[in-house]
């Protein structure tokens, strides 16, 4: 997960083959003729792909585009972008 550049501060998740690092997620359920309106909606570079779950599971959630995440910093360490601006807040 990085940090991208730009305000508001927002992640991009990149999905990997190996190697990665688990990240929390918050699950959301919408109804799926609006699935594509909100598509639309999603700036780039970020872009909607398969998440795979600690329990198996594939759901379509939100990754970033890899060229996005060059000079971007690595934030995969904190586990999660709530914990991420927790930390980013108490150190401020």
């Amino acid at each position: 997960m990085f940090l991208l550049p730009g305000a508001p501060a927002k992640p991009g998740l990149l999905r990997v083959d190996g190697g990665g690092a688990a990240i929390a997620v918050e699950i959301w359920a919408m109804p799926a003729d609006a699935f594509g309106r909100f598509v639309a909606t999603v700036p780039p570079p970020l872009a909607i792909g398969t998440l795979t779950l600690a329990d198996g599971r594939n759901v379509k959630g939100f990754l970033v585009e890899a060229a996005a995440t060059a000079g971007a910093r690595d934030i995969s360490a904190f586990g999660g972008w709530r914990a991420f601006m927790a930390q980013a807040k108490a150190s401020a």
